[in-house]
């Protein structure tokens, strides 16, 4: 915290303002405040939105999980409700900053960061609103802990631990048309059984930036593992990454990238333990 915002903290008179930053998974940043004015500050613009209010911030200097909800009411252009129905905000990033909102240059104090979990549909006055429960860093290191011993690999492929390059392996087709769990290609596949356990996202049309993971390929369709909601994939563009079952037959026979397998594929299961005896 800069000295300036110091002494505007600690002043008989304060003029704090909240300040909430949301991040997606596909780059869109928005900015938000409890104050009646927009806020320049970070290089953010934060729109004025009284009735944004956080609950109780409870912060922690141990490690147990922070937790925060912010209730609100829905932003027409911004936080729209078909947007929150197909998951656009599922894992985004959420922080909440304190300012001098009367001069925002002398920086910002964040008092909680996180991703979003659990966001709900709600009466707000009037209108439509929301509520959304930030989950900490501090939540998922309480899930964390060692790893458990597993014969799939616990990588994803391309990433960072499987380092399989995937340049070659991505595809852009057309859809004709989608429905829940289904959607249809404009040209059939080639090889579609590549695309099972892959992921699909929408490039253009109302629903892009929505990523889903491919549960079964077929030359002409697609079965997601979870449904897409709403209309509009009917023409859009949509790119398909290559899957992989997690297999380290897979992995060193397809992708030859077995000394990168992150599991335990010699283990032996719990089946061992009741095997008879070869006589």
């Amino acid at each position: 915290m800069s000295p300036e915002l110091v002494i505007a903290f600690g002043g008989e008179v304060t003029a704090i303002a909240l300040l909430w930053r949301l991040t997606r998974g596909d780059g869109v940043v928005l900015g938000f405040t409890g104050h009646d004015q927009d806020i320049l500050a970070g290089g953010v613009l934060y729109r004025a939105h009284p009735g944004m209010t956080p609950s109780a911030v409870a912060l922690s200097d141990g490690f147990s999980a922070d937790t925060m909800e912010v209730r609100g009411a829905m932003a027409a252009m911004a936080l729209r409700a078909d947007d929150l129905d197909v998951g656009r905000w599922d894992g985004a990033r959420l922080e909440l900053f304190a300012c001098d909102w009367t001069d925002a240059e002398k920086g910002m104090l964040r008092l909680m960061r996180g991703t979003v979990g659990d966001v709900a549909r709600e009466d707000f006055g009037t209108g439509a609103g929301f509520a959304v429960e930030l989950e900490s860093e501090m939540a998922a290191l309480e899930r964390g802990g060692a790893p458990l011993c597993s014969p799939l690999c616990r990588a994803e492929l391309g990433d960072a631990r499987c380092q399989v390059d995937m340049e070659g392996r991505v595809v852009e087709v057309g859809a004709v048309d989608g429905l829940a769990e289904h959607v249809w290609l404009t040209q059939p596949l080639s090889t579609p059984e590549l695309y099972n356990d892959g992921r699909m996202r929408i490039l253009d049309g109302p629903l892009s930036g929505i990523d889903r993971r491919i549960a079964v390929s077929s030359a002409g369709e697609l079965l997601l593992e979870e449904p897409i909601h709403g209309d509009g994939l009917a023409g859009a563009r949509i790119r398909l990454r290559e899957g992989c079952d997690k297999r380290f037959a897979t992995c060193a026979g397809r992708f030859a990238n077995g000394a990168a397998f992150d599991g335990e594929p010699h283990v032996p299961g719990n089946d061992a333990l009741i095997r008879y005896g070869e006589s």
